[in-house]
This record gives structure tokens, sequence and C-alpha cells, in this order.
């Protein structure tokens, strides 16, 4: 039998909802259980990624759990452990399992998983509204100064347009804080994002925080290479091969895309590494944490500020934060994530046996 990226046909696009509405959109499956989920639209394999996008995982994880609690009740944290990689051509089974039901918190265990393998596993606490007291203490990171929000009619490049059109988000990158500092700490990556459209009210806050989700891990574990400086980019396509394959107009188009991916990396003028920077050689996500502290105050589909560092890098692996923030400077999230970074080696000829 085929592989089929879905359990059940995809229903037609539906207008009156966004974008990353759609994308997420999960069908419930009570007839074999209850609380347990699938994708109901295929899910995006970015190029030369070893899986799905890891985002897409964590915002169904969380739309499957918020489906379980009472209305009342709001996710506060989220902890991931990407634990394979998600193939795009066969459905995702989400299954949730109540933890805790208290009368302040709530606790969801959800597990993504393929052909009876668990690729995926989050556990999420939910906290009933209004219960922290009449009097909280409170206090928040502020939004840094001298940032500039983009215009909403932004115009998209028409090559980001040609090759990333179908993405349910936009982003729009900012230069790099202490670009030039010796220390790698001490430098931020920091990009605008929103949801493409508007999310439907039918939504509610669940479909905010499920956007929210989902672009909390763009341009993450990234962030380790880029304040070391590193290349990501491989070797030179063979353009020759590859005109035939796709067409000499395509190759060319694609040639210019990569170009605009790499100035936007900030590689300058040094576009196919001259410089030799150290290249590498395999980066994914181990882990993924989010600690939502707004969950009803802001919209997805407006721009959001994200602002990511690490604070440490070594043996293998990488750890990076990131503070997510409205435009009129809300914190409404604070995120964690480690990784694999290894650079690339080259391969040792083995010594001939006789």
């Amino acid at each position: 039998m085929a592989d089929h990226p879905t359990l059940v046909r995809p229903p037609p696009i539906d207008p009156s909802k966004s974008a990353i509405e759609n994308v997420l959109e999960l069908t419930e499956l009570s007839a074999i259980a209850p609380d347990i989920f699938t994708n109901t639209r295929p899910l995006w394999h970015p190029p030369g990624a070893r899986g799905i996008y890891g985002g897409a995982v964590i915002a169904q994880c969380l739309s499957a759990a918020q489906r379980t609690v009472p209305s009342n009740f709001t996710v506060h944290s989220m902890h991931c452990y990407f634990v394979l990689a998600g193939d795009s051509e066969i459905p995702v089974m989400y299954y949730v399992e109540h933890v805790r039901e208290g009368k302040s918190y709530a606790t969801r265990t959800v597990q993504a998983r393929q052909r009876g393998k668990c690729i995926f596993t989050t556990t999420m606490s939910f906290v009933r509204e209004n219960s922290g007291g009449s009097s909280p203490v409170s206090h928040a990171v502020p939004l840094p100064t001298n940032i500039v929000v983009p215009a909403e009619d932004r115009e998209q490049d028409p090559l980001e347009k040609r090759f990333n059109g179908g993405s349910p988000f936009v982003s729009q990158r900012v230069e790099m804080l202490n670009k030039d500092s010796k220390s790698p700490h001490a430098k931020k990556t920091r990009q605008w994002i929103r949801a493409r459209g508007r999310i439907s009210p039918e939504g509610g806050h669940e479909a905010h925080l499920s956007a929210l989700a989902y672009m909390s891990d763009s341009y993450f574990i990234g962030t380790v290479s880029r304040i070391h400086n590193l290349w990501r980019f491989g070797a030179p396509t063979n353009a020759k091969s590859k005109a035939i394959e796709t067409g000499d107009d395509e190759i060319a188009l694609r040639e210019k895309y990569v170009k605009l991916l790499k100035t936007q990396e900030g590689y300058g003028d040094d576009l196919e590494n001259a410089l030799k920077r150290p290249e590498v050689g395999m980066m994914v996500s181990l882990d993924h944490s989010i600690y939502f502290h707004e969950p009803r105050k802001f919209r997805a589909d407006e721009w959001m500020f994200a602002e990511m560092s690490s604070p440490w890098s070594g043996d293998g692996r990488g750890v990076v934060t990131q503070h997510i923030f409205t435009k009129d400077g809300t914190l409404i999230a604070t995120c964690f994530q480690e990784g694999v970074v290894r650079l690339k080696e080259e391969r040792i000829p083995a010594k001939p046996k006789l």
C-alpha cells in the first residue's frame, strides 16, 4: 500500500481561516479512541532538512492538548524532545494523555508517532485563568530599544514569494546585535515574525498560541552557526546537471534565491565561502521549551519581535534562548532549545589492507 501524507483525504482549504490555521488543522480519531488526533493536511519538509519542520509538530501537539482541557485553562509551559525525524509522506498520530487534573493546574503529555514509533514527545502544563491571586509578583524583560516595526503591507521579495510563498508566516530579519564582538555569547540574532492573513475569531486564543509555537522554531538553533560565522550552505551545486532536470530558467532563479539567502545570513560578498569558514556538517534540534507569559494578550497575526542568543556551545551541541515580544513591548514567550551542532570533517582515506 502506497504511503499517504494524511490518514484521510484533506478537505478544501477553508478561506475563512488563516493559512496557519489550515496548516495546523487536526482530525480527531474518536472512533479509534478518545484523545487521538492526526494531521489533516500534509506537513512541510524543509529543503535539506532531515524531516518535517519541527515547529509543525510542536504546534499540532499543543493544538491536540488544548482540545482536552477546560476552556478556562491556558498553557503556560511546554517541554519537548525531538526523538526521530518525521516523514512528510505518512500521517502523524498524536496521542494525548491526561496526567493531572488539578483545581489550578492541569498536565498533559502528547506523543507524536509514525509507523508505531515515537518521533516527538512533549509535556505541557495548563493554568486556570485568574488563579494567580489579586496581587501577583511581576516583572518582565523590556523590548530592545531602537527597533523599527515593519510595515503591515510590506511587499515580499519576488524570489522569496516564489520559493517560500507557501509558508504560513512571514519573517523579516534584523541585523545581528554586537555582530563584531569576539564573544559569541554577546551576539544576538533578531527577526520580526507574524502569521499570514488574519487568524479567525473561531480559532480563539488557542489558534494564536499554536501559531506562536509553530513560529518559535524558526531561525532558532541556527543561531549557534550564525554567531560563530559558520558556513551553512554546503558545496556549490552542479548547475549543468540541475538545469537538465529543472530547466535553465528555473535553476537560474534558484541560484538567485540561494544568493539572497546567503546575503540574509550575513555572508556579504563572500557567497561561495572563499574565506574558508568552518562548515556545518550536522545541525538538528534535540529539545525545545516554551514558557508562555501572556497567553491571551497577543495576536500571532500581528508583528512579533524575536531575539535569540546562545549562552553556551560545546561537545557537539549548542543551547539557544529566545525572547518573543509583541510590537508594543509585551514579553509573551521565553524559549530554549538545544541542538546538535557539528562541523564537517574531512574523511581520511582508509589505508590499504595490504
